[in-house]
């Protein structure tokens, strides 16, 4: 982080993203939580510059779908977005999630800073030591490289669609999991 000249205040949003699976369940879950001012999805950590859902779906760009979160630290810490992170996914299937297989939808944690970088790396060992998931976490714990926002198509996918079978099937019982929604 970097010191601040005296008159001027420090941000009061910070960055984080993640991925864990397909980005509308993230997106969803991130924004029912206190702090949050934006759950945007995306792509993160390939090599294509400016892919497209369809590209990034063939799981050849080393694209994951992410989610990026602008969050109050104030009103809620790093540490809550990484408790949130674990209950939304499964962080010990390597590149799957349910019925999406593939790395695009790997677990990964996009880090900004050595602070971010350190409590994930603190929280993964803290699962694994208390044997939370019965299998270790594979979640990647990685420096934040060019984000890509996801069509607009995606934007907002739940909000926009609570009825839908996959909203129904797959996001509801996520949120209720992590106690966001009755």
């Amino acid at each position: 982080m970097t010191d601040l000249p005296p008159d001027e205040p420090p941000a009061l949003f910070e960055t984080a993203t993640f991925g864990g699976g397909c980005f509308w369940c993230i997106e969803a879950a991130f924004q029912f939580l206190d702090g949050v001012e934006s759950a945007v999805p995306g792509y993160m950590g390939g090599t294509v510059s400016n892919p497209t859902y369809e590209q990034v779906c063939t799981g050849t760009t080393g694209h994951a779908e992410v989610v990026r979160v602008r969050f109050n630290p104030k009103v809620t810490p790093y540490r809550e977005l990484l408790d949130l992170f674990w209950k939304i996914h499964d962080p010990t299937t390597l590149n799957r999630q349910g019925a999406d297989v593939g790395s695009q939808y790997r677990s990964a944690i996009f880090y900004y800073n050595e602070e971010q970088k350190k409590a994930a790396e603190k929280s993964i060992q803290a699962l694994n030591e208390a044997g939370t998931y019965g299998d270790p976490v594979v979640t990647e714990v990685t420096p934040a490289s060019e984000f890509h926002e996801a069509e607009e198509y995606h934007q907002n996918y739940y909000q926009r669609n609570p009825n839908a079978p996959y909203c129904q099937a797959v996001i509801l019982p996520k949120l209720r999991k992590s106690e966001l929604k009755d």
